[in-house]
């Protein structure tokens, strides 16, 4: 085998599942092999994504769910699709130190910052882009990082700066972030890190 399998888990509307997507259909991620996608809420447009690429979905509701139960049933969605990697695309529940501790260094997550900076509990979507607009920082950017037990900690695989430009708001800055940023490191760290887990067998 020279692919590694690979579940992507989403919450929302899947702009960075369709950037693996696209990398997948232009040949810029032959180790990787998507076998799942994993929403955590079932209006999620990431799971018409996929379902348009071909990759089998599943949803693991999060509202109404405990912990325990809601990482149970993502585990048996990850068993069920032998999944080698896991990448956070976008997917806004916390995991537990226990259920990252199963996946070393085999879960992936891309936060929109440079990581220290705009990280931590609290900061996650729109608020990372308010905070950097407020601080007044000119540069920002995105991080992709593996997971560990420490909340927002990781070793960090790939950073990208983007400049913040006069005038922006946090969802202006969002997106250039996103087209600038996110959508370009995290396929090419997706690649990076099932180099290493191929390397590792």
């Amino acid at each position: 085998m020279n692919t590694v399998r690979c579940a992507v888990l989403v919450s929302g509307g899947g702009t960075n599942l369709q950037a693996l997507i696209n990398a997948k259909q232009a040949g810029e991620l032959p180790h990787v092999e998507f076998a799942a996608v994993i929403a955590s809420r079932p209006d999620a447009y990431a799971l018409t994504r996929a379902q348009n690429a071909g990759i089998p979905t599943h949803v693991v509701q999060r509202k109404g769910s405990t912990q325990a139960a809601f990482e149970q049933g993502i585990l048996d969605a990850l068993n069920a699709c032998r999944a080698d990697m896991i990448i956070l695309a976008g997917f806004m529940s916390i995991l537990s130190e226990d259920f990252v501790k199963r996946y070393p260094r085999r879960i992936l997550n891309v936060h929109p910052a440079l990581l220290p900076a705009f990280g931590g509990k609290g900061y996650y979507g729109l608020r990372v882009h308010e905070a950097a607009l407020q601080r007044g920082v000119k540069v920002t950017g995105a991080t992709v990082h593996y997971v560990n037990e420490i909340a927002d900690g990781g070793e960090i695989i790939l950073q990208k700066a983007v400049d913040v430009l006069p005038g922006d708001t946090p969802e202006t800055l969002q997106r250039r972030v996103m087209e600038q940023a996110e959508w370009i490191l995290l396929p090419r760290a997706a690649e990076m890190a099932a180099q290493e887990i191929l390397n590792n067998r």
